[in-house]
């Protein structure tokens, strides 16, 4: 199961890159934007801390990263039924929204679960990940609600 977890929040991380390149495609905001750039890096390190570590688990690491891989190719998917080809700003960073609650809660179970295993190294990962994760939650949720106050709600859809 730990193992499993950890395989998600790779992928999800792995996901995220393609996501926040996505939606700043999708951005005229430059702060916005300059957000969305450093979210990406975040996950780029995330998914190299993550496999890093999973490079040192005798004999799971072929799983583990093939998990990833399929968790993030799902992700993927996901994203591109969310955000079709009418998607604006606003579209984009509900979708993050969705995505990075999901890797909070992703984050949250794998230290859970690690609470019984004990495995310092890990805790170390997830102690350095969660606050990052919080983080981009809270600044792609403000993103939303400032691009919901730019809009007209009696303009159509």
């Amino acid at each position: 199961m730990l193992e499993e977890k950890l395989a998600e929040v790779i992928g999800l991380a792995m996901a995220a890159q393609g996501a926040t390149e996505k939606v700043e495609g999708l951005t005229d905001d430059e702060e916005l934007t300059q957000q969305l750039g450093h979210m990406r890096e975040e996950a780029r390190e995330t998914e190299e801390r993550g496999t890093g570590y999973a490079e040192d688990l005798d004999g799971k690491k072929t799983a583990v990263l093939e998990k990833a891989r399929e968790t993030k190719a799902e992700a993927t998917e996901m994203m591109s039924t969310y955000l079709g080809s009418d998607s604006d700003d606003l579209d984009g960073f509900e979708f993050l929204t969705m995505a990075e609650a999901g890797e909070v809660g992703h984050w949250s179970i794998l230290g859970k679960l690690n609470e019984q295993a004990g495995d310092q190294r890990l805790q170390e990962l997830v102690d350095w990940a969660l606050p990052i994760q919080q983080r981009h939650f809270e600044d792609v949720k403000a993103g939303s609600l400032k691009l919901a106050a730019e809009e007209d709600p009696g303009s159509p859809a």
